[in-house]
């Protein structure tokens, strides 16, 4: 073997590891998780404008989507993040500032006295009722209608930045 061609080899054994590095980080940020940032005001107070969180995008593959969970939306162009106040198949409604889920009082702890009332709404098999935690300012399902599970990108509940904030929320 020639030189050169040795040299060429010895490149190529060095530039593997870190090829299967970047292999790796695409693929855990195109199926497993992200890192995504708020944008907006509708989650205040659990969240804040520029706020940096991890989004998981695998574990509602394998775990059904629960109430009260944070989730990532894709609205079009952009994504929304949102809280699970209606499950696929339940009946919804806002009295009184009261939770109604199919004709029953549920604890709404995110409710800040904002929701305003919400006529009975029927949530089909894959969909969804979101709301930001911010009643007064968000744009959720009283607004764009319930949404459905493929426009779901994950769940969320990890902020990375700012550090101050650090940790899950709730």
């Amino acid at each position: 073997m020639t030189k050169n061609k040795e040299e060429e080899k010895n490149i190529i054994k060095e530039l593997i590891p870190y090829i299967i590095i970047v292999i790796i980080v695409v693929l855990i940020r195109t199926f497993i998780m992200t890192p995504i940032k708020v944008n907006g005001n509708s989650m205040v107070s659990t969240l804040h404008d520029g706020d940096t969180m991890i989004l998981n995008k695998i574990s509602m593959h394998f775990t059904d989507l629960k109430r009260f969970q944070i989730v990532v939306i894709n609205a079009g162009n952009s994504y929304i993040i949102k809280r699970i106040i209606g499950l696929p198949n339940e009946t919804i409604e806002y009295k009184d500032e009261t939770l109604y889920i199919n004709g029953k009082v549920l604890k709404d702890p995110y409710n800040k006295k904002n929701t305003g009332d919400i006529e009975a709404i029927k949530l089909g098999k894959n969909e969804y009722f979101v709301m930001g935690d911010n009643r007064g300012v968000s744009q959720d399902s009283r607004i764009i209608g319930p949404i459905d599970k493929k426009e779901i990108l994950g769940t969320t509940k990890f902020i990375l930045f700012p550090f101050k904030d650090f940790g899950n929320v709730k």
